[in-house]
């Protein structure tokens, strides 16, 4: 008897393949019996017979194969249609493997196929090609697969086409008094539309912009007791031709707006030590000055000679490195992370001795509960309205149930006396708290941005949730009444005008993250005032600033049920009718570089709970989508007041949300070993409470987003009827995989969007280190440049001393998203005439 010819190429080859056989095989048997697709376990019973087939040298492997290529073409068209990327990840492997076997290593090896060798006086089997016998069907399917692929190359089902309307109405260049070319707060007035009148920049010419100038701040992250979260998010204000802007450790900086030269630059000497869990400056405050005073406070604070806890000892603004102006008509706002609000001259960087008592500041401390320096602050621009500055803040976000309270608070803009404070946990009482009182503990807070109407006299605040945010079960009346909404208050007494909620008994971290948008919209024929305020969870919602009535419709829609124990869930939640909220997330959306972790993700979709959008947190995990990243976030949106539309930058990530049970106050369940450095908080413990919280990214093996790309967009809206007038992914991969391919996937965007009258859109908040200018029109991309870190910032636009428009973008990157670090600011420009 003969014995068999092994072929090395064969013997190989086959093993590889009956490895990944054996792994889709057991996979595939584990979804099944989660109740997900079969198909992986027959393409694994396919690629073993395939690899026994070949290490037996016989050309029926390719037949095998064939089937399976076929069978996967079938399976995966009808899944996802004509879609590239998800195609890709499921057929990639089997194509290519398809292709490895028509290689003439292979068919020269499968040319011998006999138990017995060929004789002298036996022919000699016919060789295997790749256009006849066994070799046939599996080219023939292959081609099929290629033409497939190219036909999917130009099909793009996420995108939308549409026109923007022209202009609706006309709106003063110089409206709010800002004066065309300035911008004089973090939307650019107290309406926070993120919109500039200037023109001169368009469509035609903006491929011709340039860099006019770089500064550099100094100001880089990963100093000793900076969290992961240290992020250079400011965006400047221009105000005659001086910007102000600050770093994300607190240093404030005046430039030049032409040149980029520093004029002044003042350090506030933040203590150390501090309990952060953010550490950033989204923006300063502006006071123009013009001797106005607030209303003096219906009942005056008394001399603060006791406290209900100590306030702590924080530095002094006014030191002897400090230049000191005895006094300040205009004023720049500089919120600190040890709890401070300092007045700054904007003509040389003095702190204004007039504000605060003689010391230039407020210790935001004062009053406040559970003190621990760092633990409250804040993070995003005060407003300043009528005479008032006012001023919210950030508290610890599921660390524990004891925390500080989210009271806002205006005071005099010229003294620094206390006016009023309206604190989401007492809303009903707002004349100064006394001397020997508290605020709430854990009350609502409010960490991003306001706007405000000073005609109508109302501020409008986006509140966030009480932590815990995945466990609600000791939440009173008010914190259920008041968590994730926009509350509008009274400028000049603080009490509430109106609430709208976003999320009822919120477990999900969907705090209302962005600064409202306030625009006149022509409805019915009618002029209206309407507040347009973006969500995580993607809606927008749009109101009548005057009442908090929706002005597009708003619908109570039926919840998943099920809390945790000692929890509830509230039984609908409201959608807007203008929504980017995603379709709700199925086992055919779940994504991979490769067959492989695409099924890893299959699996551990199968094994979380999910019924959609609002499923409760759990024990066995949750999968929250849109994840907590959100849809918006504090970059916000743009909004054309004269088109009536909004420039928004969707972004889709999932999130898984597991609880655990907590035995203790003491034990860190989740972070373990992990422990935080020196005064750096243990976050997702929520001491305290009854369960601690794991917190991450629904990611493959690989490390890449289970759910199918785009993962982000730009996209149009049209603010009078809900309609999605454009979308278009955006951003690629060059920045956020190992290999830096620039893949045009559609990235996550964070930093928010600007709009100008010349038509023209500007967004540096992607992933990848790029800015980018849109046509508003249509969305196409006009322009983009390489930023040399990420540009997680809102830009700008202004006029310089040269008459030029200048745009201007800051790069410093986001340390917990890992974009990389940087210390820039870079102002664009046309060329000059």
């Amino acid at each position: 008897m003969n014995k068999m010819s092994w072929s090395p190429v064969l013997l190989g080859t086959g093993i590889v393949i009956a490895l990944m056989g054996l792994a889709l095989g057991a996979g595939g048997l584990w979804l099944i019996v989660l109740g997900g697709s079969w198909y992986y376990l027959l393409a694994g019973l396919g690629f073993l017979l395939t690899a026994y087939l070949l290490v037996t040298a016989r050309p029926a492997a390719l037949w095998v194969f064939a089937i399976v290529v076929a069978g996967t073409l079938i399976w995966a068209l009808w899944e996802v249609g004509l879609d590239w990327w998800p195609l890709g990840a499921r057929g990639g492997v089997v194509f290519l493997i398809g292709l490895f076997l028509l290689t003439p290593w292979v068919r020269r090896a499968l040319r011998a196929g006999s138990d017995n060798p060929p004789s002298a006086a036996r022919a000699a089997p016919p060789r295997v090609s790749a256009f006849r016998g066994a070799g046939l069907p599996l080219s023939a399917i292959l081609g099929v697969a290629l033409v497939v692929a190219i036909a999917s190359w130009f099909t793009d089902p996420h995108t939308i086409e549409g026109t923007a309307p022209e202009a609706r109405a006309r709106v003063s260049p110089d409206a709010l008094g800002v004066p065309a070319g300035e911008w004089h707060a973090y939307g650019r007035t107290g309406y926070g539309q993120r919109y500039s009148p200037l023109n001169q920049i368009t469509p035609a010419n903006v491929g011709n912009l340039e860099v006019a100038w770089t500064y550099r701040t100094g100001d880089m992250r990963g100093q000793p007791g900076d969290p992961e979260e240290t992020t250079f998010q400011v965006t400047p204000l221009k105000i005659g031709n001086r910007l102000f802007l600050c770093t994300p450790h607190q240093d404030v900086i005046a430039l030049d707006a032409t040149t980029g030269q520093q004029i002044w630059r003042y350090e506030p000497q933040v203590r150390g030590e501090l309990a952060l869990q953010h550490l950033t400056c989204r923006g300063l405050s502006y006071y123009p000055g013009n001797g106005a005073t607030a209303a003096a406070p219906a009942a005056p604070p008394a001399p603060r000679t006791a406290a209900a806890e100590p306030v702590p000892d924080l530095p002094v603004a006014a030191t002897a490195s400090t230049q000191t102006a005895p006094e300040c008509d205009a004023k720049l706002f500089m919120p600190t992370a040890d709890g401070r609000l300092i007045a700054i001259n904007p003509e040389n960087g003095a702190v204004c001795a007039n504000f605060g008592g003689g010391t230039g500041q407020i210790n935001l401390w004062r009053n406040m509960p559970n003190v621990k320096p760092g633990a409250y602050y804040s993070t995003s621009p005060p407003v300043v309205a009528r005479g008032l500055i006012i001023v919210g803040g950030t508290v610890l976000d599921n660390v524990s149930t004891n925390e500080q309270s989210g009271v806002i608070r205006a005071f005099d803009v010229n003294t620094g006396a206390l006016v009023w404070n309206w604190d989401s946990g007492n809303p009903d009482v707002t004349a100064p708290i006394g001397p020997d009182e508290t605020y709430v503990p854990n009350s609502p807070n409010s960490w991003t941005i306001s706007s405000v109407d000073e005609e109508l006299g109302m501020i409008y605040v986006p509140l966030g949730n009480q932590p815990p945010d995945q466990w609600g079960g000791n939440r009173s009346e008010n914190v259920d009444r008041f968590s994730s909404s926009v509350v509008a208050l009274d400028i000049a007494t603080g009490q509430l005008r109106w609430v709208f909620q976003t999320v009822h008994h919120d477990l999900w971290d969907y705090d209302v993250p962005s600064q409202p948008s306030l625009v006149t919209l022509t409805v019915g024929g009618q002029n209206v005032p309407a507040l347009v305020q973006p969500t995580k969870q993607g809606e927008l919602y749009v109101l009548d600033r005057r009442s908090g009535q929706p002005i597009l419709p708003v619908t109570e829609k039926p919840a998943p049920q099920g809390a945790a124990e000692g929890d509830r869930t509230a039984p609908t939640q409201p959608v807007s009718a203008l929504s980017f909220d995603p379709p709700p997330l199925k086992e055919s959306d779940m994504w991979g570089a490769t067959l492989f972790d695409q099924l890893a993700c299959r699996i551990a979709f199968k094994q979380l709970r999910y019924e959609g959008r609002y499923t409760p947190p759990s024990l066995q995990g949750t999968l929250v989508y849109p994840g907590n990243f959100g849809v918006f976030n504090w970059g916000s949106i743009a909004v054309d007041p004269e088109r009536q539309i909004a420039f928004t930058t969707p972004a889709y990530l999932a999130f898984v949300s597991q609880l655990v049970p907590r035995q203790d106050d003491t034990t860190l369940y989740v972070q373990g070993e992990e422990r935080p450095e020196s005064s750096l908080p243990a976050l997702n413990e929520n001491f305290g409470a009854p369960f601690a919280v794991k917190l991450y990214a629904f990611t493959s093996p690989l490390g890449i987003p289970c759910q199918a790309p785009p993962w982000g967009y730009v996209a149009a809206a049209d603010l009078t009827t809900g309609q999605i007038i454009w979308q278009h992914k955006n951003g690629t991969t060059r920045d956020a995989s190992p290999v830096p391919l620039p893949l045009p996937l559609g990235v996550p965007n964070l930093g928010g969007p600007i709009m100008t009258a010349g038509g023209v859109a500007f967004l540096s908040g992607t992933i990848d280190y790029y800015v980018r200018a849109y046509d508003v029109s249509n969305g196409r991309q006009l322009w983009e440049d390489r930023l040399p870190a990420g540009g997680q910032a809102t830009p700008m636009t202004y006029t310089g001393e040269d008459g030029r428009q200048y745009l201007l973008v800051v790069a410093g990157g986001h340390g917990s998203l890992g974009t990389k670090a940087g210390d820039y600011v870079i102002a664009y420009a046309l060329p000059k005439q």
